[in-house]
């Protein structure tokens, strides 16, 4: 099947899977609904379960789908918040994005790969399919198991745009449907690579420097470590309300070194970006 067929097929099945969600996402009655960007949902889950401590009478309900999925579900008023890791699109420039927080996209392998530091045109070469063996790039004589998230994903969509330019991720990569589901692939498979938040990075991936630097936090604040991308929080209209007092205390002090905390950065340290 060639490239182009192939492709044919891809998008009627993440456009009817976008639909049957947003069909069957339903605004809770009496709460507030968040839905979106699985990059940004366990980020959002910590905010919730620390706000309701303090506002019990209260309920927020979260759940993920992607940020082209959010991002509909607010323009249906499905939900009243959409949780975004990608920058709006031209047609959706009728919305409002309100970041919440930044964040880093870490290229990520099994810790015991040889692999610790792979320049952007390795990267590119590796996910467009270019490169097949790790011994290409100085690791092993091994295949190269590429993982990658599926259409529609704020995570693959600031990838994209962030590091392969123009240049499109190869067909032959495994689709998973979140940064969770890649962050396994890549613990379970010694030779595997993905790409997932950098908040998400735990002692069972290892982390690859992009052209000699780390992907830290520091390094994002210095601007540079460059490929980072906002986490937003995306409305029909000016929020009011619960949502407002929600996006309130995720922009508060409190709420920002909660983030902070988790391994993002804050709006304040670097917003001129």
């Amino acid at each position: 099947m060639t490239k182009g067929r192939r492709r044919h097929w891809v998008w009627p099945i993440a456009f009817f899977t976008l639909l049957a969600f947003i069909t069957g996402c339903q605004k809770p009655q009496g709460g507030l609904s968040v839905v979106g960007s699985t990059s940004v949902q366990p980020f959002a889950e910590i905010l919730v379960e620390e706000y309701m401590g303090h506002h019990g009478q209260e309920k927020i309900y979260i759940q993920g789908g992607g940020s082209s999925a959010g991002i509909q579900a607010v323009r249906t008023e499905a939900a009243q918040i959409g949780m975004s890791s990608r920058l709006l699109m031209p047609d959706e420039q009728d919305l409002i994005a309100v970041p919440i927080a930044y964040d880093a996209i870490a290229v990520i392998v099994h810790p015991r790969n040889p692999p610790n530091d792979l320049t952007k045109d390795q990267i590119k070469g590796i996910f467009s399919g270019r490169v097949t063996h790790w011994s290409e790039v100085g690791g092993r004589h091994h295949p190269i198991t590429l993982v990658t998230r599926e259409e529609g994903s704020g995570t693959r969509e600031a990838f994209q745009h962030l590091l392969m330019g123009k240049t499109e991720i190869s067909l032959r990569a495994l689709v998973q449907d979140s940064n969770g589901a890649i962050r396994q692939v890549v613990a379970d498979d010694p030779n595997a690579i993905g790409y997932i938040s950098l908040g998400l990075v735990n002692d069972r991936v290892k982390a690859v420097k992009i052209d000699g630097v780390e992907a830290s936090v520091e390094n994002i604040k210095k601007l540079r470590y460059k490929i980072v991308r906002p986490f937003l929080f995306v409305f029909k209209a000016n929020p009011q309300g619960m949502a407002r007092n929600f996006l309130d205390y995720v922009l508060s002090p409190a709420g920002q070194k909660l983030l902070v905390q988790e391994g993002l950065v804050s709006t304040t340290a670097i917003p001129h970006l």
